[in-house]
């Protein structure tokens, strides 16, 4: 009896990496990364203008009295593209946003904007993502509502869509 046992271990083993491998399947792990600065003020900043007329965005312009939507982007992101009509469609609502060019040129930012449209009031440029991570975004696009204070109140992880600006709408209400 005892070779037989020794046989079905293998067959144990391999029951027990199944099971643990349909358990994972079905219940994966949550891959969105929030940041911790929700309710939090703003990691002070001073960034460049990142195009030719355009002001540039410090974190004391985040705190000018009025909910500002600040949007991470960049030229290079296909997201980008997508959600840029629904910015452009925030902004007639009335939202004022800022943004902020992760690791992108001039002259890109520029043929983005001009391609896509611009729906912002103030754009900085972050060359080496410093201030991207330091609100700890986890990648482009991304957006947060700061309220008048320079708080942040809300996170938004990838590209705003049409089906997101209810919700964009309801935060920047409370951010006032």
């Amino acid at each position: 009896m005892k070779p037989k046992l020794w046989l079905a271990i293998p067959l144990i083993v391999l029951a027990f990496f199944l099971a643990a491998v349909g358990w994972r399947l079905s219940s994966p792990p949550n891959p969105t990364v929030k940041s911790r600065l929700i309710g939090q003020p703003l990691p002070e900043f001073a960034l460049a203008a990142a195009v030719p007329g355009k002001p540039a965005l410090t974190s004391a312009d985040l705190k000018a009295g009025e909910p500002r939507l600040l949007n991470l982007f960049a030229s290079w992101c296909v997201p980008c593209i997508a959600e840029a009509p629904v910015l452009v469609d925030l902004r007639r609502r009335g939202v004022v946003i800022d943004a902020i060019a992760i690791r992108d040129g001039p002259a890109d930012i520029a043929r983005f904007l001009a391609d896509h449209g611009d729906p912002f009031a103030r754009i900085g440029t972050d060359p080496q993502s410093q201030v991207q991570m330091a609100l700890g975004s986890s990648g482009v696009p991304e957006s947060f509502i700061v309220d008048g204070r320079g708080v942040i109140r809300y996170q938004h992880i990838g590209p705003v869509m049409p089906q997101d600006v209810p919700t964009i709408l309801a935060q920047w209400e409370q951010a006032k």
